[in-house]
């Protein structure tokens, strides 16, 4: 499991479905709406009641992007999501976790009020990792029942247990969210 190796976590004994080494989330069942697609550098980790999303990337830039996307990831198949608009978001904290947070906790608005957008992709336009600034695009469209399958909604993003290992070669970070 890419990204993990470093952490003590032992392997979860799932099958792999794409060949990747990875394998599917926790819990995975065929058709299920929590798919990671194939290329992802994601994972859904299992925790007591909620869920733990696991990033990582060639910097932390990165890493932030693909946390993002599990996290829209778990709320709906994203392959059925089209680039269709764009949201622009800010976000800013007093250190990297929060930073974080911030970041998450904004696109989570983004889908839980008008306009419901849920992103395909989000890309971050300019990190500012001394000053813990970001800005953010996100490439998606408004969340369709009829088009979207329904994944688990996300209450909240939590600092329990948030982590960001950004002097590892993959900057992992892991984050809980509230489910």
């Amino acid at each position: 499991m890419a990204g993990s190796e470093d952490y003590g976590e032992e392997d979860y004994g799932y099958d792999d479905y794409d060949g990747d080494g990875r394998g599917p989330p926790a819990g995975w069942v065929e058709g299920d709406t929590h798919h990671v697609p194939e290329g992802s550098q994601f994972e859904y980790l299992d925790h007591t009641a909620d869920v733990q999303l696991h990033s990582w990337g060639d910097s932390l830039k990165e890493s932030f992007e693909w946390n993002a996307m599990a996290m829209f990831a778990y709320m709906t198949d994203i392959r059925k999501v089209e680039k269709l608009e764009t949201q622009e978001i800010e976000a800013e904290g007093d250190d990297l976790k929060s930073l974080l947070f911030h970041f998450l906790d904004e696109l989570l608005f983004l889908f839980s009020a008008e306009p419901f957008f849920i992103a395909r992709e989000v890309k971050i336009t300019e990190f500012d990792a001394e000053n813990f600034k970001i800005k953010a695009t996100g490439y998606g469209e408004t969340f369709d029942l009829s088009k979207h399958p329904q994944g688990t909604e996300v209450k909240a993003i939590t600092y329990s247990a948030m982590n960001i290992y950004e002097d590892k070669p993959t900057h992992d970070c892991f984050v809980i969210i509230d489910i």
